[in-house]
């Protein structure tokens, strides 16, 4: 299945308190949950005025809504053509 990077801008994110996260992923989870078992957060980064999250989804249409039905910002979604890390530097 595709994974996603969402860029949602949220002026002021890194200083949400944990209470405030607790609530957006409360959120979250809960529109996952009306979704069904094919759309999965994997992590998000906070940072100082954008959250970037990972997703496994069919499409990302179905990113999108998501973003609509939690009102969360998706700023920009892109699907992930390949991952790499140090590893990928190693010769055979």
């Amino acid at each position: 299945m595709p994974k996603f990077v969402i860029e949602r801008e949220i002026p002021g994110a890194g200083s949400l308190s944990a209470e405030q996260l607790q609530g957006v992923a409360e959120k979250s989870c809960s529109v996952l949950r009306n979704l069904g078992p094919q759309i999965q957060w994997l992590q998000s980064y906070v940072t100082e005025n954008k959250i970037y999250c990972v997703y496994i989804a069919p499409n990302e249409e179905m990113v999108r809504e998501h973003a609509q039905q939690g009102g969360f910002p998706a700023n920009s979604v892109a699907k992930v053509m390949r991952v790499i890390d140090p590893t990928t530097a190693e010769t055979a």
